[in-house]
């Protein structure tokens, strides 16, 4: 039996996307196990994704997009958006500089950064306004201002990788606004997906006629299903982004060979899938696997092979000969964290991944640039407290750890086979006391890496273990500081202070580690005065370079949340939610406040954009609202006195 693991697009571009490897790393470590069971079994991997990237962005892929546009775009400019406006009348540019550009992102030829940096080589379209109004700036001002915090601390490789990146980026809003408005460089047909309580939308997608990106993406997956001629297919989705593009891999797959029985599962399926109830469905997949994956792959594979029986599977969908959807939740338990093998990066094309640098914020640009490879450190959240976190999923509440040792074996591994020395732990908060065994086993064992992750503010990271930390090769964190305001972060059970932020970024800042802040607006209850406040703190962490990098997410109760199982906790009334045969996450609700977030919010957004740039650091907040906002009433020293 052959099993194909597919990521459809899109995710992101500079590294691939983990599911897959860790699906292989397992199925390969229990192979023996299996053909003991008398299943003879291989595992191969691709990724659609950058292949359908990489097609659309070549000079070839360009044509195509010309000759669609010029056939079905009417020929006034006004009937064009600026951006596909530019790219028709700088065409004949476009595909003289898009295959060096793309050679160029991947690291392969890093002597265009001259010519690129310089100025004159690329197109420059409406992406590269804002270097346009700097570049302005700085003739009025002289050499200084905004310019020069930007270029003055870039070297020509970086300023290269900008501007190439503002081109990618004109380009991608050419082929949304003239071939396909639901493609976006890091998701594909969201709005299909997030939260529909109905197939109806990705069905009438589906049968609709195709677009270029479609007749693309349908002769990757032809050109795969030749290749591998796969007894199984496994698609891995884990965002809403990502399920237009797996249903048009499955729907090609049944058409070119129909006794492929092809698998669903993955972050969205976990998420939004639990009340799954429309036949439909099924009529492009086969089985839904909730979960972790590992068991329910391991089971569903020997029920194809005739070893197990139906009963046998595990957290599966699937639609039984009378055309009823039927949910198995099975009983044999989870593989634990520690035997789930290594993940293995074997058949992704790691060299083909693009490192993108479209903000010059050097803590910002990590989650684009370089190539990451992603490993677990534990399972689930060791805090799993926070009131707006899907804590009732397997995902999140059930916490499992790994020992040092074999994490660092694990990485060892893994950098033998992909060449890369930098990772990326994908934990929900990588628990500090495991971060500190890692990093002195690391230190101990001579292994030298670049990591970075997601942790919690804990006050256990002091000076002392921030430098230990940095010297292992931690060179950034990100976590949590939400709504910076200390009523709501009791409220949401946050388990940390403002206070407590400062001290513990700004140990990491001083042992040289990048601080991103994940922040939050439009919690319950939430004030016009606590958002002003809240940004107060936040300038103030920026102005004491305790934080790099931070960015402002729009509250959003899920259905798995403690505020979406107990609303009325939290102060909010759930609005009626219609009915429901396909996802369900997000909640609808009223909160008595009243305030208007969303205006709120582009000033929040705003006042980061200047902040992340170094600049605005020492005016009032206010000024970045449109409209009257109440003047902070918090002291303007806070964060100093906290550090003091």
């Amino acid at each position: 039996m052959h099993i194909l693991l597919l990521t459809p697009p899109l995710t992101q571009l500079n590294t691939p996307y983990p599911a897959t490897a860790y699906l292989t790393g397992f199925l390969r470590k229990y192979t023996p196990m299996l053909e003991g069971e008398g299943l003879s079994l291989s595992v191969t991997q691709a990724d659609p994704a950058i292949e359908l990237v990489l097609r659309l962005l070549s000079a070839e892929g360009l044509k195509r997009v010309l000759k669609v546009v010029q056939a079905t775009v009417p020929g006034k400019k006004s009937n064009k958006s600026d951006s596909l406006s530019h790219f028709v009348g700088k065409a004949k540019r476009f595909l003289e500089t898009i295959d060096p550009v793309v050679r160029f992102l991947q690291g392969r030829d890093p002597s265009l950064a001259l010519r690129i940096a310089g100025g004159g080589f690329l197109p420059e379209g409406p992406r590269f306004e804002p270097v346009r109004a700097m570049m302005a700036q700085a003739e009025i001002q002289g050499d200084g201002g905004l310019l020069h915090w930007a270029f003055g601390q870039l070297g020509i490789q970086d300023r290269a990788k900008h501007y190439a990146s503002l081109y990618i980026d004109d380009l991608a809003d050419a082929i949304r606004d003239g071939i396909d408005p639901r493609f976006e460089l890091s998701k594909y047909g969201e709005k299909l997906a997030a939260s529909a309580p109905s197939f109806d939308p990705l069905a009438a997608a589906l049968a609709g006629p195709r677009t270029l990106v479609d007749e693309m993406l349908d002769e990757i997956t032809a050109e795969l299903m030749e290749k591998h001629r796969p007894d199984v297919v496994g698609l891995s989705v884990p965002f809403p982004g990502n399920v237009y593009g797996a249903f048009r891999i499955a729907q090609v797959a049944k058409h070119l060979q129909p006794g492929v029985k092809v698998v669903l599962g993955g972050g969205y399926c976990n998420t939004e899938l639990r009340t799954l109830n429309e036949p439909r469905v099924f009529d492009h997949v086969d089985y839904i696997t909730l979960d972790d994956g590992e068991r329910p792959t391991l089971n569903l594979l020997l029920h194809l092979a005739g070893k197990r029986g139906e009963a046998d599977l595990v957290r599966t969908y699937l639609r039984d000969a009378s055309g009823t959807v039927c949910f198995i939740q099975g009983k044999d338990h989870d593989i634990p964290l520690k035997d789930a093998g290594t993940p293995s990066y074997d058949g992704l094309p790691v060299d083909r991944y693009l490192s993108l640098c479209e903000m010059l914020n050097p803590m910002h640009r990590i989650w684009s640039d370089g190539r990451w490879n992603k490993l677990t450190l534990a399972h689930g959240c060791y805090w799993r407290k926070c009131s707006f976190c899907d804590t009732s999923l397997d995902y999140i509440g059930r916490y499992e750890e790994q020992a040092a040792d074999e994490i660092v074996d694990r990485i060892v591994q893994i950098m033998g086979e992909t060449g890369q020395s930098g990772f990326h732990f994908v934990d929900e908060a990588a628990p500090p006391k495991i971060l500190f065994k890692m990093a002195e086993r690391l230190i101990e064992r001579g292994v030298v890496i670049s990591w970075w992750g997601n942790i919690r503010f804990e006050k256990s990271f002091t000076p002392k273990m921030c430098q230990l930390l940095a010297a292992s090769g931690l060179i950034a964190v990100s976590g949590g500081l939400e709504v910076a305001d200390p009523r709501l972060l009791t409220l949401m059970n946050k388990g940390v202070s403002v206070d407590q932020v400062a001290r513990v970024t700004r140990a990491f800042a001083d042992a040289g580690v990048l601080v991103h802040a994940y922040l939050m607006y439009g919690f319950p209850t939430q004030t016009v005065q606590e958002t002003v406040d809240a940004l107060e703190r936040v300038r103030q962490l920026f102005e004491a370079q305790c934080i790099h990098s931070a960015f402002w997410h729009r509250f959003s109760a899920t259905i798995h949340s403690p505020i979406g199982k107990s609303p009325e906790t939290y102060g909010i009334r759930l609005l009626p939610m219609p009915r429901v045969t396909f996802a369900q996450n997000d909640l609808e609700f009223l909160d008595p406040s009243g305030v208007d977030h969303d205006r709120l919010g582009v000033g929040l957004r705003k006042a980061l954009y200047n902040y992340m740039h170094g600049v605005c650091l020492e005016d009032d907040v206010r000024g970045f609202f449109d409209g009257a906002v109440p003047r902070p009433k918090v002291p303007r020293n806070l964060i100093a006195a906290a550090l003091h």
